[in-house]
């Protein structure tokens, strides 16, 4: 049985699609406004395709085990495409915002209708187990390789349509701050995401009763819970550097955020470093591995030019 309810260590993975969502806005609507849409959407698939590459190298996926020993699932594949499929939405919507609602109700929807009445063979609608929810099913006839687990992979391929949601709401969270000053002042910014993130956080609590809140399976009301907790943390961030003007502490921060994939990438080399395991594609623990550690480097740094 996967784990329904809430730790605030599982906020980590959806804030930072959201706050891939908040910078959406800033980063394309310039290009997208001279009429580039074509370019913007090509350098939005390409970044989408290296995450992807990137989580199979993170996977090990370079050192060549046979491909039924390949995992394909990561976390990097799904803010790479999650986070794809977001930005190509805000492209063709984004002269009429609201339209990005609909979007974000119909992904949620579309998701709670699968997992409510579709279901495994010999299992009913509406199972939660791993065996016998619909999304485990699916990776298991449709995800190639290995799962994370034998009957279930967190970071299938159905999850990637509830966890384009968490990038709308950071999209429509970036769109309210981009507002110019004369128009919203900062103050009144940082109540509005606060007040959104109430409202959320209600939302998701009460779509708990009905549909779990659950992070295995990244239910709408996870969607809904974890958006909640992050424009709350955006809002109090906003209103502290911002507003404020407390920037001493924020440089910390920024370099963090602008070099987020290769900390990541490179976390799981320092890890293997102290635990004497130099078996990370990175780190080629022999001559035939050395490939795929002179590929991850540039790959990480051409997913942000």
């Amino acid at each position: 049985m996967p784990l329904h309810g809430f730790h605030f260590e599982d906020l980590i993975f959806p804030l930072f699609l959201f706050l891939a969502g908040v910078s959406t806005p800033f980063s394309l609507t310039r290009r997208l406004t001279e009429g580039a849409r074509g370019e913007v959407c090509r350098k939005i698939i390409q970044r989408g395709a290296i995450l992807v590459l990137l989580g199979i190298i993170y996977n090990n996926g370079l050192q060549w085990k046979g491909y039924e020993n390949m995992r394909f699932g990561s976390v990097l594949a799904r803010i790479g495409l999650a986070g794809m499929f977001a930005q190509l939405i805000f492209a063709f919507n984004f002269t009429t915002p609201r339209r990005l609602w609909v979007w974000l109700a119909g992904v949620l929807l579309a998701y709670w209708a699968l997992l409510s009445f579709a279901h495994a063979p010999g299992f009913k609608g509406g199972d939660f187990t791993l065996e016998g929810n619909f999304t485990s099913y699916f990776d298991r006839l449709f995800l190639p390789g290995k799962l994370h687990r034998t009957t279930h992979d967190p970071e299938g391929l159905l999850g990637i349509i509830p966890a384009i949601g968490n990038a709308l709401l950071g999209i429509l969270a970036g769109l309210w701050l981009r507002r110019p000053e004369g128009e919203v002042s900062g103050s009144r910014k940082a109540v509005g995401l606060a007040a959104a993130g109430l409202v959320l956080l209600l939302l998701g609590g009460l779509w708990d009763f009905a549909f779990p809140i659950n992070k295995n399976l990244w239910t709408s009301s996870f969607v809904l819970w974890t958006g909640g907790w992050s424009a709350l943390l955006l809002g109090l961030f906003y209103w502290t550097i911002d507003v404020l003007g407390c920037r001493r502490f924020g440089d910390f921060f920024a370099v963090v955020g602008m070099n987020s994939v290769l900390i990541y990438m490179a976390s799981k080399f320092c890890a293997r470093v102290f635990r004497h395991r130099m078996d990370l594609p990175l780190v080629p623990s022999s001559p035939e591995d050395l490939p795929a550690g002179l590929s991850a480097a540039p790959l990480t740094l051409w997913s942000f030019a």
